[in-house]
């Protein structure tokens, strides 16, 4: 009996000791006062996890390498001078957006806006059309291709680059919205109409409530409060990939590196796995197999009735072939990726900033600022339900030191300083609506396949060979949620398997 009172004891202590330390508050370690704490003034520090992982995306945990030409420039271009640059960790989508996913995202502009603003939807429509040519029978794709449950895994085509960016805006929204749904925080609302829809920024500025679930609690009032940004539950917006992290994800060398201690890689690569060939090289199973859908010599998109290559003759299935070594499908042939990127062919052989431009290299900058009131505050929402914005003024940056320009698409390539000129349509093809697209197509030859390749589409046209993928930044460490922050001694990290 004495026993076990005594163990009663010690129970209760470690109750009260338990009990105790819960309710102990965290103090800064600036002011020493009590942080989320009412009477203390409320001011919140967010536990937080670390940025979830969107659907469909991959980590692509960023770094060092030579962007550039990978293979002889059988093109005489000489656009894609190699060079050694750094891109930061980024989100990149494992496969291309197949047509079901485009056709969820015009149903969803059908459902809200076909009644007051049906060119919203009109707008948003893919260019079937681009099947056609004169001399080849296509006409069974114009109307079979997007629309047919067939095709549903097959890459949408016929999608410009202005109608992807808006693809990655809705895809955005949608997103956070299920986040804040599957907190808890809102109930889904099928009714939504105009502009009375979830959109990522109307909700942080106030402009939307939806139907609200429970908010969360406010540390500063003790009642509640809508989600914030500093909260760090909405994930970053959807977009296009920049030209140096599509090349970077889809060349996937860390699938070469020596060790995961040693920062060292084996082998270059001229595709996106290893060997000079365009076929399986193991001995196994897989052996001689092609590992990408393009189109293997003139005339040969296939290959013969009974041993067929790539087993397509268009594009194919957007899980059909072996991923490279980050987890991506088709990051060579299927369909050519629009990317963010502003066409210049000098980019990265301009003397003058090649220096300074070697941390995630972009062209294509066109400077945006909300558009605010007399007090200061975004004004009311579109009537799209869209947060407004303005382009930046030259002379609102004039005594800045980082940059002196709102829009500097030619910065150092195409501008007075550079002494370089691009007269659209008289002596280049090359515009302010040019944009890259990379990977090769299941109608290009084998030296498209190469990550450093480039060419360029202007931004409002679509094709039959061209489809896209969306990327996220990563807000955090560069490893993942399980990142230290610096201390490299402390992190684990496992070995890669190969794909190839």
């Amino acid at each position: 009996m004495k026993k076990f009172l005594k163990f009663s004891s010690l129970i209760a202590i470690a109750c009260v000791l338990m009990l105790s330390s819960c309710s102990k508050k965290e103090k800064s370690s600036t002011t020493g006062w009590n942080l989320n704490d009412q009477k203390w003034g409320g001011f919140e520090k967010v536990d937080y996890e670390g940025q979830a992982t969107g659907p469909n995306l991959v980590l692509i945990e960023g770094g060092t390498f030579t962007m550039g030409q990978t293979d002889q420039d059988v093109m005489f271009d000489w656009n894609s001078i190699p060079r050694r640059v750094t891109v930061s960790s980024f989100y990149m989508d494992e496969t291309e957006v197949a047509n079901i996913d485009y056709k969820e995202y015009l149903y969803w502009l059908d459902r809200v806006f076909i009644e007051s603003y049906p060119e919203v939807y009109r707008n948003a429509l893919p260019d079937t059309l681009v099947w056609r040519e004169e001399l080849s029978y296509n006409e069974p794709f114009v109307e079979t291709y997007f629309r047919h449950p067939s095709y549903d895994e097959y890459p949408v085509v016929g999608v410009n680059w202005i109608q992807a960016n808006e693809y990655c805006k809705w895809r955005t929204d949608r997103v956070n919205e299920m986040v804040l749904i599957e907190r808890g925080i809102l109930n889904p609302n099928p009714e939504q109409k105009d502009e009375d829809n979830f959109n990522t920024e109307a909700y942080l500025e106030g402009q939307y409530e939806g139907d609200v679930r429970k908010n969360l609690p406010d540390k500063r009032t003790g009642g509640e409060r809508k989600v914030r940004f500093e909260d760090g539950i909405m994930l970053p917006s959807y977009r296009l990939p920049t030209e140096a992290e599509w090349e970077y994800s889809a060349l996937a060398l860390q699938g070469n590196q020596a060790s995961a201690r040693d920062e060292r890689i084996t082998d270059k690569r001229i595709y996106p796995w290893n060997g000079n060939t365009v076929r399986y090289q193991r001995r196994n199973k897989y052996q001689g197999q092609i590992l990408a859908n393009f189109k293997r010599g003139k005339g040969d998109y296939m290959g013969m009735a009974g041993k067929l290559n790539d087993k397509a003759h268009i594009c194919a299935p957007i899980r059909e072939f072996m991923p490279n070594d980050f987890g991506l499908y088709n990051m060579a042939g299927n369909v050519n990726e629009w990317t963010m990127d502003l066409y210049r062919p000098l980019t990265s052989t301009s003397l003058r900033d090649v220096d300074n431009q070697d941390l995630n290299p972009y062209r294509g900058n066109k400077f945006e600022a909300k558009e605010l009131d007399e007090e200061g505050k975004p004004v009311e929402k579109d009537s799209l339900g869209r947060i407004k914005y303005r382009y930046v003024e030259d002379d609102e940056v004039a005594s800045r030191e980082n940059y002196k320009r709102g829009q500097v698409y030619d910065y150092l390539d195409g501008d007075k300083e550079s002494e370089v000129a691009y007269n659209y349509g008289k002596t280049t093809l090359i515009s302010d609506k040019s944009r890259v697209i990379k990977g090769g197509s299941w109608a290009d030859r084998a030296f498209w396949l190469s990550p450093g390749a480039r060419r360029f589409k202007e931004e409002d046209k679509a094709d039959r060979t061209l489809g896209f993928r969306c990327a996220m930044t990563r807000t955090g460490g560069p490893s993942g949620n399980e990142d230290t922050g610096g201390n490299s001694f402390k992190v684990k990290r496992k070995k890669q398997k190969r794909k190839y």
